[in-house]
């Protein structure tokens, strides 16, 4: 099915980057070994929505360096033939708790610890972090559960399926994980520490006490990462469920606190007030639950996702949280938001770019375009059909999965 063979240098050269040949120089004299993929279909999603039908990827040094139509490569360079697949960029998923191979990662002692980090628990590489490598998964934020209104931080990194921790982290810590209400709740609602006026009590004192030593220039160790927060260099992810919590976090995080804040979940009748959380401008990373058939009891199933993807536009992403869905499903999520009502292509960018993009990491991944991490997927058919397979995951322009090594789901 692959085909390896040398190709002539072509037209190709001239989008590489200049290398700085001398005049009496043969320009392919410097060139490293690269790799070259051609696929029938590639879908960018840059800005611009590109679309090439045949599409050329080059690959150097672990980054793109050509992403178009027909084109040869400079010689010496690996050529991968796969005519009739799609190549998309690999899915990043903000949601996830398998970074350590079992179940969530929660101190349960204290209502808030933004002291905590989970990077201690990272295992690169183990069973569950492969499977969602082979379903074309490249990058992931592991965060605490919710079994607290302020977990600790997560990390983001890749899916590499053979690496160390420093070979796989994006950032450590990559983001706040906060509960704002549901998982902390049921704890025990009498309790004052965690009922919603508990809760609410609870994160506003520890972001007060946060923006307070932050105006003071004071060194605070249990609040250095959360005055970060504050500072827009951390991203936060707030878990909330229905309409009754997202509205009020989407009011504290956004307009309490400027924060770079992303509402997370936003499930069960959440749905009906996406315009609202939308006014307030907070990005929705939706899922695990991406319809509503039971709380609304309109007789129907509601797609949620949908009216989110209208009401936020592409400030809406998907999620997991892995293992409520197994990883590798995470793009029957795209593909099943689209069947009850989302945009199909809005939903594979609710995958990839967008999710990127509401966490600041869109420099490096969730696009194909020269310059970045060359994370890539190739697929057998439309990106988000369960008939399809995965044939190929790149990460960083390594082969982390091929399918000709056997098949994983």
């Amino acid at each position: 099915m692959i085909a390896l063979r040398p190709l002539v240098l072509t037209a190709l050269l001239a989008s590489l980057p200049a290398r700085g040949f001398a005049d009496d120089e043969p320009r392919d004299a410097m060139l490293p070994e690269g790799l070259a993929i051609h696929v029938g279909k590639l879908v960018t999603m840059d800005d611009e929505d590109s679309i090439h039908q045949p599409g050329v990827i080059v690959i150097e040094d672990g980054k793109i360096v050509y992403v178009g139509g027909p084109a040869g490569a400079p010689r010496g360079y690996r050529v991968l033939e796969y005519p009739d697949a799609w190549a998309i960029p690999g899915m990043v998923d903000l949601h996830t708790h398998i970074m350590g191979g079992g179940r969530d990662i929660n101190d349960m002692v204290r209502a808030v610890n933004p002291e905590l980090r989970v990077s201690a628990c990272l295992q690169p590489g183990n069973p569950r972090i492969d499977l969602a490598c082979a379903s074309g998964i490249t990058t992931l934020f592991g965060i605490p559960g919710s079994g607290t209104n302020m977990g600790g931080f997560g990390v983001l990194y890749k899916t590499k399926t053979d690496s160390t921790y420093d070979g796989v982290v994006i950032a450590d810590p990559g983001g706040l994980k906060v509960a704002q209400d549901s998982n902390p709740h049921r704890r025990n609602a009498t309790d004052f520490g965690v009922s919603r006026a508990g809760q609410a009590w609870n994160l506003t004192d520890v972001n007060d006490r946060a923006v307070a030593a932050l105006e003071q220039g004071r060194f605070d160790l249990a609040l250095e990462d959360l005055k970060r927060v504050h500072t827009k260099e951390l991203p936060v992810l707030i878990h909330t469920a229905g309409s009754d919590g997202a509205v009020n976090t989407a009011r504290m995080w956004r307009e309490t606190y400027d924060t770079r804040s992303v509402l997370s979940h936003g499930s069960f009748d959440g749905w009906k007030v996406a315009e609202a959380v939308a006014r307030y401008g907070i990005p929705v990373n939706h899922g695990p639950r991406t319809m509503d058939w039971f709380s609304s009891r309109n007789g129907r199933i509601n797609g949620s996702a949908a009216e989110y993807a209208k009401a936020v536009g592409r400030d809406f992403s998907l999620n997991t949280d892995s293992g409520v869905v197994a990883e590798e499903q995470f793009f029957l999520q795209g593909a099943m938001a689209a069947r009850y009502g989302g945009d199909p292509y809005e939903m594979l960018r609710a995958l990839t770019i967008n999710p990127a993009k509401t966490f600041g990491i869109d420099d490096r991944v969730g696009s194909l375009e020269p310059g970045k991490d060359a994370d890539i997927v190739i697929r057998r058919g439309d990106p988000m059909d369960p008939r399809g397979a995965v044939e190929l995951v790149l990460i960083d322009g390594v082969i982390q999965y091929d399918r000709r090594d056997g098949q994983w789901f």
